[in-house]
């Protein structure tokens, strides 16, 4: 199991060097690729198909690390690599720096009950089992006592806003509530990764984005290790933490999902993401500038008079203890303190706009509009990391080409 001392930055997964080749003599296809054959030769003169070809990236603890690519570039194939429902001809596959490419059937198939969940794009639901017995058939599988599986059960069942639904069928469930139920299922022996195969692409897009937000919302609480297959850029974008772009059986250029679209590696990359509306993909902490000049609410109005005409600025944010945002203040307030003897305490405006980091673009720029100062973008302490002005916004946009 994973250790209970393990850091954030912990690699779960690693991939070294990992190839695959669909065909009789696969070996003997290893030594054409060294060669320097490309994988259309080989399947041209040979019939061999290279789905992966020489791979090689980690997945921290906690990501949601996102294959995409277009239609038999090797995504869903690379998944079933990493838990070896297909054998890879060569490299190796590290779990917590074991290489399980060298493990029995026995040990792999134990490590796939215990460590690994996955969830199809069809559902993959027991028509004759009700909800409650299909999420817990996995355990069964593990030999788990009944009164002990159905409670895990029942509690997974909770996660993913099912209850009420236990002793219902399959047949008696919308798309979206099969998909919960098969992502239950994959939760319910509390595994440390989850592989997910173009989970959602088979529900409507409405029920798509719920889902989408169920497994974030899910995320927050459980901080799995994931591997999410898609198709779709959107999808991609807003569930990545990072994201590996495949072409035929080769990752393109691995990144954030900021660094896919505002850093494209070649040509392909940048086709891929050309219609992307970057307002929805940005957010406050890509948008803002540093808040500097700040002043501590212990401060003098004259003080505050001096920073904001040595800056340039005609509002200056007002902070705390530990840079806790307190307000913000004009030149005109500050002038004004300054000539009745007024503490700086007491020309401070608290209804300043204020916004998380990961505020979207597209939800800030109807905030700009309608205020008369700048946006303070804060933590979950309320402290103050940033400052949003409409030049700020407007720069980050043009420098990808969104405007």
């Amino acid at each position: 199991m994973t250790s209970q001392n393990e850091g954030p930055n912990e690699t779960v997964i690693e991939l070294k060097n990992l190839t695959k080749i669909f065909g009789p003599r696969p070996q003997k296809m290893l030594t054409h690729l060294q060669n320097g054959c490309t994988t259309k030769e080989i399947r041209e003169k040979t019939g061999h198909v290279v789905a992966l070809r020489n791979i090689s990236f980690s997945v921290k603890k906690g990501e949601i690390f996102v294959l995409m690519g277009l239609s038999g570039c090797g995504k869903s194939t690379l998944l079933r690599c990493l838990n070896r429902l297909i054998e890879p001809t060569t490299g190796s596959i590290f779990i917590d720096g074991e290489d399980i490419t060298s493990l029995s059937i026995d040990r792999m198939r134990s490590i796939r009950r215990k460590r690994m969940g996955m969830v199809f794009q069809s559902f993959a639901l027991l028509p004759h089992r009700n909800v409650l017995d299909n999420i817990a058939f996995g355990l069964e599988i593990q030999g788990i006592p009944y009164d002990e599986r159905i409670s895990q059960a029942k509690e997974t069942l909770n996660l993913v806003g099912l209850s009420g639904y236990e002793s219902s069928y399959p047949d008696q469930l919308s798309g979206g509530m099969q998909q919960r139920v098969g992502l239950a299922r994959a939760l319910a022996s509390s595994p440390d990764i989850l592989l997910m195969d173009e989970a959602f692409s088979a529900l409507d897009p409405l029920i798509r984005r719920d889902m989408q937000n169920e497994l974030l919302d899910i995320q927050d609480r459980l901080s799995k290790t994931i591997i999410f297959v898609s198709h779709d850029l959107d999808e991609a974008l807003k569930l990545g933490t990072r994201i590996g772009l495949m072409k035929a059986g080769e990752i393109i250029q691995i990144g954030t999902p900021e660094e896919i679209l505002t850093k494209p590696k070649d040509e392909f990359v940048e086709r891929f993401v050309e219609d992307v509306d970057l307002s929805r993909v940005l957010t406050a902490k890509d948008v803002m500038k540093i808040p500097d000049p700040t002043i501590h609410v212990t401060s003098g109005p004259h003080v505050a008079l001096r920073m904001m005409k040595e800056a340039g600025i005609s509002t200056l944010f007002v902070v705390g203890k530990n840079r806790e945002l307190k307000g913000i203040i004009t030149v005109d307030d500050a002038l004004r303190a300054g000539k009745e003897g007024l503490l700086l305490q007491d020309i401070i405006n608290p209804d300043v706009i204020s916004l998380s980091l990961d505020t979207p673009v597209s939800d800030i720029i109807p905030m700009i509009a309608e205020s008369r100062f700048p946006i303070a973008v804060i933590n979950e302490e309320r402290r103050l990391k940033g400052v949003i002005v409409r030049g700020s916004v407007l720069s980050a946009l043009s420098r990808t080409g969104a405007v």
